[in-house]
């Protein structure tokens, strides 16, 4: 599982992406990405989460996101790639 920070702009997304290879490196069946702490963001934080689906698949996995704040997913679904964007359905571990 890759948990986001609280905060994911623009600012902080290289940062993010340098500390994040080891969770993207998972041989599990799917990646989840945990969004609960995500309290700031901008769309910065959907290319992020592009790009974590184009790893997943490209290895094989499938993706998901868990607990995207509201405004995350309206976002989302203003840039169309809500669906690209599925939300988990298992329960959070």
């Amino acid at each position: 599982m890759l948990t986001l920070p609280s905060v994911l702009t623009h600012a902080v997304v290289p940062d993010f992406v340098r500390a994040m290879g080891p969770a993207m490196q998972s041989h599990q069946a799917e990646l989840v990405v945990d969004a609960s702490a995500l309290k700031q963001f901008d769309s910065s934080a959907l290319a992020l989460l592009l790009e974590c689906r184009r790893q997943a698949l490209a290895a094989g996995q499938g993706f998901s996101v868990r607990n995207a704040p509201a405004l995350l997913r309206q976002l989302a679904g203003l840039y169309g790639v809500a669906e690209l964007i599925p939300a988990a359905t298992n329960s959070p571990a």
